[in-house]
């Protein structure tokens, strides 16, 4: 069981939503089961497709990992596990780091990141888990380590995302797909090799 809601049939959801999901399984190898699970309201599943390419697929400001790194500390703030497994996975390949989801899942202030990422995590775990003490003062930070008005409105748009990603997983139940637990951790086999 993958969500206490029921979980419809990849050929029973509308056209669209059944090819981009197949265009996803080209790419991973299997169906990552959020898609599945949010597929049993098939516009919101749409509106957070949408909503998610636009804030984690930008090709500007904050990095790809960047990205990652706030789902994944904020997530493990919020007791998140199929956001901090699944976004783990993915952090791992983007960062090319097969330990640093771990770090970032426990601590984030023990992990060995640079200081422009401690201060976009500090504030991200702020506006994540206290935004009523979000002030001025964080933003100064934020200026400090390098950040410009675009960044920072990228950390809080991925903050915001999550918010709404997590709860919903907590609120259905969602359980992580068994392959993202392994994925980016080892090397994958070259191509032709034995057994690849």
């Amino acid at each position: 069981m993958i969500s206490r809601y029921p979980v419809p049939d990849l050929d029973t959801i509308p056209a669209d939503l059944a090819d981009r999901i197949r265009e996803i399984v080209a790419k991973t190898g299997f169906v990552p089961n959020v898609f599945l699970a949010l597929a049993h309201r098939p516009a919101e599943l749409r509106a957070f497709m949408a909503y998610h390419d636009a804030v984690m697929e930008r090709s500007d400001g904050l990095s790809k990992a960047e990205r990652e790194m706030i789902v994944v500390a904020t997530s493990a703030q919020r007791s998140c596990t199929y956001c901090v497994v699944a976004h783990g996975a993915i952090l791992r390949i983007r960062a090319r780091d097969p330990r640093i989801a771990d770090w970032l899942a426990i601590n984030y202030r023990k992990a060995p990141i640079s200081r422009r990422q401690r201060a976009m995590l500090d504030y991200a775990v702020k506006l994540s888990t206290v935004p009523e003490e979000v002030g001025e003062e964080d933003l100064v930070e934020l200026h400090a380590a390098g950040f410009g008005e675009e960044e920072i409105w990228d950390i809080a748009a991925v903050v915001a995302l999550f918010a709404l990603s997590n709860r919903m997983a907590l609120a259905i139940d969602l359980q992580p797909n068994e392959e993202f637990f392994l994925m980016g951790r080892l090397p994958r086999p070259e191509v032709g090799a034995e057994g690849g």
